[in-house]
This record gives structure tokens, C-alpha cells and sequence, in this order.
């Protein structure tokens, strides 16, 4: 089928490099020429495990290429997909802006022949119908501006431009680190629209992925396929990102307790996890939540909910404890060290979750920023940000280039983020190099034992 993604961001960018990895002919349209002209010369933006490979590779297919040039892709496709960006704005609620101009190009730009019109991104409930105006907007606009342009003199009316289309709500469940592995093996897809034409198309779309032809383990059952109306579809997403949110406040806040009742919180966690009710997933105790995504759609759902007149209670206590919880390792640190003002703070990880590049609403930063108010010196080494050089929102703190350069001369460790290979470092080493080997681990994710025995005083979160 032939594909278009308007928005190369993270989720537009993965999507079209998978569409187009199982056989499609996908444009993936960028307003950002610097953007558009490094993904021509088969460079990601983005960092994204196995994402680089397979984009070179759709690439050299001929199945995959890039433009700005918005007509084109609308011109040449059969499905469009929206997939920019909808930051949160002061208030909460998503910022619409970019959606509403890709529907308005879109409008301006439509010439005949049926199109299914794909909301990827995370938009407020409500916005396929929405979407639908904007577009015919667009259509208007470009009816107007070509009766304009024949300056009054048209003997005969003309005909309006054709707009038949349909909206689909398709909304994405990627987890960045794993996106690639997340678009070949689903949970599930989940599409929104009343439009049976339009769920036929994007069915024949999925089917490889639905058949399980690029999966890990063909041998599964298909991948469900959820049908709904738009706005259940919009729902489902926000509401997926708002529960698992909850569920990690909540194993937060039982840390809490069992650092004062003196429980461990990993046994507490595999205790309940293995009722089938709960699950083991998200209980993971710690530093708390952050990145683009469930900052951004619970703030945005509770939002709403205020719009309609309700009081999201639990929403917004998941949000407290989670705001509550980014400080736990500062008060863990001044338990250690009592004062810390004047001493040397290192953090282990800097982005908001390994195999990834992403430091939105990262806990780091609110790290930073309070330990630096205390007057505490921080430094810091990330796999990814040591290496690339990122610089970007990294004020108040020395960026090291390894670990035992981030270990010279502190007072204490803080491991912020659970990349794999610090369960591996040469933590003996880096113990003799501090001033003083207290290492707060932030994700209980490494091992006490071993780093008691490499000469640490161990400090986990509710254990």
C-alpha cells in the first residue's frame, strides 16, 4: 500500500521505517529540511536500538524515502498518517497546534481519489471529529483561493475539489528503547473510526504484523485487532498510560511504607506480581516516571476530565507521588551525608530510561536542579548523553566521559537511570577513587551484596 507519515519525530519515524520494513511504499514527510536531508543520506535523528539498519535498509529497497514536500506525499498516498508532536502546554492539556496544521496542509492538498486520514499522534479525546473539520477547512481554503486566483471572471462555476476521506484513531503503545521490537510484536492494534471502508484498509495494512509474518515468535496467535469508535480509540491510549503510571506511584508509595516498616520492596513487589490480577510489570520501586509520554497523557486526562466536570482524584495522586518521589534520593543522600553543601554528587544515568537518548521531564534534571540549589557539586555519565555530546538542558552539571572519571573524588552515587552495563562496571575501582563510597540506587537495580563487597555502604529505595 502506498503510505505517508507526516512528522519524523520518534513515533512517525518509527512507524514508517516499520511500514515500510514489511513491504509498503511509505513517503515520510518532514517540514525540517536539515532533518529531511539527513535521513536522505540514511542517517536516524534519532537514537533508537536497531532503527539506523533498518531504516538504511527499507531505504535502499526503495520502499522507504523522505521529503518536505507535503503535496507530494498526500498526492501519492492512500493513508496519511499524523504523527507530530503534542506537548504539553502550562495547563496540562496537549498542545494542538501541529496536528491542526498537518490537517489543514492535508485539506489544501487533497485531489481526488479516497484517503484514510491516520491520528497517530496522542491528541485530546475528541479530536477525530475535529481532525474531520480541519481538513474540510482546508479544502474550503483551497476552493477559495482558486476562485480568487480567476479574478471573477469564470464564466461557468467550479466544481468543488473532491474530499472523500475518512478519520482513523490508531493510537501507539511504543516504548522507546524497545519501538522496533513494540511495532513487530503488539499487544494489540487498536483501531478507531465508523468506517468500514477505513478499517478494511488499515486491516490490510497490519496484516503482516497482524499474522505475526515479523514476529519474534510466529508461532502466537494473531495479534488482536480492537475496533472501536474515534473517541474509545483516543481513550485507550491515554487510559493505558494513565493506569501503568498509577501502578508505578503505587509501588512507590509501598517503598515508602517498607522503608519505614523495614520490608523490602523487590520481595513485596514479586510477592504481588505473581497474582495473575496484578503482574510483575511496572513494579518496579524507585525514582519515579518521566519522559514524553506519561507526564504529558495523564496530565492531559485529567485535563479533560475537569473540562467534563469530574475530579480525577487517583490521576492526580499518581501524579503527586511521582513528583514526591523524584526527591527521595535527595533525601536518602542527606540521611548518608547529612549536609550537602559543599560535597560531590555523581549520577549514573541521565536519560529517563536506558536505550534511549530521550531526557523529557527525565528525574535527572529535577535531581540536578535541587541538588545544585543544596549547594552539592553533580556530575554525571549516561551511556548515550557521554558519548553524543548532548549538551542541550544540562545546565548545573559536569558531564564525565566514564565512569571512573564520575567516581573520582565523590562523596556519593546515584544511579538515576538502569542501563544494562552498570550492572557491570568496575564498581571495586571506582569505590577507591571516591571520597566517600555511598551509592544510592535509585532503581533498586543493582545487586547489595556486590556492592557492600566492593566496599559501598548501599542505599536502596524501600528496601
Amino acid at each position: 500500500m502506498r503510505v505517508c507519515v507526516i512528522g519524523t519525530g520518534y513515533v512517525g519515524l518509527v512507524t514508517g521505517v516499520c511500514l515500510a520494513h514489511i513491504g509498503h511504499h511509505v513517503i515520510c514527510v518532514d517540514n525540517n529540511e536539515e532533518k529531511v536531508k539527513l535521513m536522505k543520506a540514511g542517517q536516524s535523528p534519532i537514537y533508537e536500538p536497531g532503527l539506523s539498519e533498518l531504516m538504511q535498509a527499507s531505504f535502499q529497497a526503495g520502499n522507504l524515502e523522505f521529503t518536505s514536500d507535503l503535496a507530494m506525499g498526500v498526492a501519492t498516498s492512500e493513508i496519511l498518517f499524523i504523527a507530530v508532536g503534542t506537548p504539553p502546554l502550562p495547563t496540562g492539556e496537549s498542545d494542538t497546534r501541529y496536528v491542526e496544521a498537518v490537517a489543514r496542509g492535508i485539506g489544501s492538498h487533497l485531489n481526488g481519489g479516497y484517503k484514510v486520514i491516520v491520528n497517530k499522534s496522542t491528541v485530546p479525546i475528541g479530536s477525530g471529529d475535529w481532525v474531520r473539520m480541519i481538513v474540510l477547512d482546508g479544502v474550503a481554503e483551497r476552493q477559495k483561493s482558486l476562485v480568487s486566483a480567476g479574478g471573477g471572471a469564470i464564466e461557468e462555476p467550479m466544481g468543488e475539489i473532491p474530499a472523500e476521506f475518512d478519520v482513523v484513531s490508531n493510537p501507539e503503545f511504543l516504548r522507546e528503547g524497545s519501538a522496533i521490537y513494540d511495532t513487530f510484536n503488539p499487544d494489540r492494534i487498536v483501531l478507531g473510526s465508523n468506517s468500514e471502508r477505513a478499517i478494511s484498509m488499515m486491516q490490510e495494512l497490519y496484516a503482516p504484523i497482524v499474522k505475526r509474518q515479523v514476529a519474534e515468535d510466529q508461532s502466537l496467535p494473531s495479534v488482536p485487532v480492537v475496533v472501536t469508535d474515534l473517541s474509545s480509540a483516543e481513550m485507550v491510549k491515554y487510559a493505558s498510560n494513565s493506569f501503568l503510571a498509577t501502578k508505578i506511584s503505587f509501588i512507590n508509595e509501598i517503598a515508602n511504607i517498607c522503608d519505614r516498616v523495614g520490608a523490602d520492596v523487590t520481595q513485596v513487589a514479586k510477592g504481588i506480581g505473581l497474582d495473575s490480577r496484578i503482574g510483575g510489570k511496572f513494579l518496579q520501586a524507585g525514582i519515579g516516571w518521566g519522559g514524553s509520554c506519561f507526564p504529558k497523557d495523564v496530565s492531559a486526562l485529567i485535563h479533560t476530565a475537569e473540562d467534563y466536570g469530574y475530579d480525577a482524584h487517583l490521576l492526580k495522586a499518581a501524579v503527586s507521588v511521582n513528583q514526591r518521589q523524584r526527591f527521595m534520593a535527595v533525601e536518602k543522600l542527606q540521611q548518608e551525608l547529612k549536609i550537602l553543601k559543599g560535597k560531590t554528587i555523581g549520577l549514573l544515568g541521565l536519560t529517563f530510561k536506558p536505550d534511549t537518548d530521550d531526557l523529557r521531564d527525565a528525574p535527572a534534571l529535577n535531581l540536578i536542579e535541587q541538588l545544585t540549589r543544596l549547594g552539592a557539586r553533580v556530575k554525571a555519565y549516561d551511556p548515550i548523553i557521554s558519548s553524543t555530546g548532548m549538551r542541550h538542558g544540562l545546565s548545573n552539571v559536569i558531564v564525565e566521559t566514564d565512569p571512573e572519571r564520575l567516581a573520582d573524588g565523590c562523596d556519593a552515587l546515584v544511579l538515576v537511570t538502569d542501563w544494562e552495563q552498570f550492572a557491570k562496571l568496575d564498581y571495586e575501582n571506582m569505590c577507591k577513587l571516591m571520597a566517600n563510597p555511598v551509592i544510592i540506587d535509585g532503581r533498586n537495580f543493582l545487586e547489595p551484596k556486590a556492592l557492600e563487597s566492593a566496599g559501598f555502604r548501599y542505599v536502596g529505595i524501600g528496601r
